[in-house]
């Protein structure tokens, strides 16, 4: 368990060093477009890490496309001046899975600054959550979320608030049911082994929306282990 649990940290602590770098070389701007900024991202990853591999299809989103969960394709869109962005990358390292999902603002719009706040607040408050109930099931955590949303006044975004992670390709190894998913119809308890009586590990998202201003935030990392 121990050095499951180191991998999947080191795994995500070098996710957060690419999204500071990220930050840095201000790649998050306004003039290009959503895939351009994905290639970039790409071949920051590559320089620094040399990741070639993802075990899912890497997301960056703007202004009216934040609105789209995971499994959207929505047209490749031009940042603007204050726009919205947020990104979901899942890269390999060394045969463990991260999975990171951050939202920037561009500009001081206050409305969009205060949905960039609520996800990192509402992810701590379902975190907080899921350590107070031993045998909480994805069904429950994923209402919790839905509920913090209202709570500060957005609107839950995705059809689940977040999924299983581990070495890859966990999701051959897992499958892709609900099961594995922080999902409405899921009643199994989030702690308990898997069919082959592994622990299992969790990724918490949170996407809050407001349909009528066409903005969405995302924020994701980390569950079950600190």
């Amino acid at each position: 368990m121990e050095k499951r649990h180191s991998s999947l940290r080191e795994a995500e602590r070098k996710a957060e060093q690419l999204f500071k770098a990220i930050e840095e070389k201000q790649i998050m701007r306004s003039g290009v477009t959503e895939k351009q900024i994905n290639r970039e991202i790409y071949d920051l990853a590559f320089q620094m890490f040399g990741i070639k591999k993802y075990w899912h299809k890497r997301i960056v989103r703007a202004g009216k496309n934040t609105l789209y969960p995971y499994r959207e394709n929505p047209p490749d869109l031009t940042v603007n001046d204050n726009d919205i962005i947020f990104l979901d990358f899942g890269p390999i390292f060394e045969d463990w899975e991260a999975d990171f999902g951050r939202t920037y603002v561009l500009g001081d719009d206050p409305i969009k600054l205060k949905l960039q706040r609520d996800i990192a607040l509402a992810w701590e408050e379902g975190k907080a959550y899921f350590r107070s109930k031993p045998d909480i099931t994805g069904s429950e955590l994923f209402a919790y979320a839905c509920e913090l949303a209202t709570k500060y006044g957005w609107e839950y975004g995705g059809p689940h608030a977040g999924h299983l992670i581990g070495e890859f390709p966990h999701e051959q190894i897992q499958g892709d049911e609900v099961d594995n998913y922080i999902h409405p119809d899921n009643h199994i308890p989030m702690r308990d082994p898997d069919t082959n009586g592994h622990p299992r590990d969790w990724i918490l998202e949170i996407h809050f929306i407001d349909r009528e201003l066409e903005i969405g935030g995302f924020l994701e990392q980390l569950l079950t282990v600190d």
